[in-house]
């Protein structure tokens, strides 16, 4: 009896001609790279610094989809943010373009406490070194991690950790005296429906903690802004935060604040959703 072949492989049917290069590098100000390992952390810092996380569309019911073309239009066109899939797509896609060796991911969010599958990574090659690369998970990572076990690096004032067992990949965050589990990749080969699945599930599913409530992240050096529901959290790198109740009719300010600015009908939505 033959043993079926399992495919196992990466397609690379990823669509990355739908962005506009030099539109995407102008809307995070960054100009034109070699592939190079500094290049790279550059880029993700430009990235982070320059689209926010949020999750607008989830919330008011009308998320576009992960088409790469709309993604773009939205982020970088239209200078949204979105969450990790649409951070994740887009970035891959610009990598590969200026020509490094890009693997997509899956990961298990606080593998502890949901353990949900559903955050996009990205493990990218450069000068004989692989990167977990994530410009996708609200205010997280700033830079690179080398994906090499007990590598460390100081993301905007937050020591970051990795941590291997066997092929799996787990992100740490020092948090006093210990070491918290942000999330957990592997190495199984991605297709673009794989994504589509686990978008339906967040941003459609009444247990997904990005369809009941607004979440905006922001990370800058040495703090960290984010918005989830109508209470603003400013945590700075030397363990102050302070948190804000956001009314209503203050929230315009607060989006713009965060680099957003929505369209007049988006912002009644919200509005309405937080009274």
């Amino acid at each position: 009896m033959t043993t079926p072949t399992l495919e196992l492989t990466e397609t690379r049917d990823w669509n990355i001609g739908a962005v506009d290069l030099d539109a995407y590098l102008e809307r995070i100000g960054h100009p034109l790279v070699a592939p190079a390992a500094e290049a790279l952390r550059s880029l993700h810092e430009a990235h982070i610094r320059a689209i926010p996380f949020e999750n607008l569309d989830v919330v008011l019911g009308k998320h576009p989809g992960l088409d790469l073309g709309v993604v773009a239009d939205k982020l970088v066109h239209r200078r949204r943010g979105g969450y990790c899939y649409e951070h994740g797509l887009l970035f891959a896609a610009v990598l590969e373009r200026l020509g490094y060796t890009v693997h997509r991911r899956m990961a298990r969010v606080q593998p502890h406490r949901s353990g949900l599958r559903t955050h996009m990574t990205l493990a990218v090659h450069a000068e004989g070194t692989d990167y977990l690369t994530d410009v996708g998970f609200g205010a997280g990572m700033m830079y690179p991690m080398p994906l090499r076990d007990g590598a460390e690096v100081d993301q905007a004032g937050w020591p970051h950790r990795i941590v291997r067992q066997g092929n799996l990949w787990a992100l740490t965050k020092r948090n006093g005296d210990e070491w918290e589990v942000l999330h957990v990749s592997d190495e199984s080969p991605q297709r673009p429906v794989d994504y589509e699945v686990a978008h339906h599930y967040v941003s459609t599913h009444p247990r997904s903690p990005f369809t009941g409530q607004l979440v905006v992240m922001r990370l800058d050096h040495g703090v960290n802004r984010r918005l989830v529901g109508d209470e603003l959290t400013v945590e700075w790198a030397s363990g102050r935060t302070e948190r804000t109740r956001v009314l209503p009719e203050r929230l315009a300010g607060t989006l713009r604040d965060l680099d957003l600015e929505p369209e007049p009908e988006d912002l009644a939505g919200l509005r309405a959703h937080l009274s």
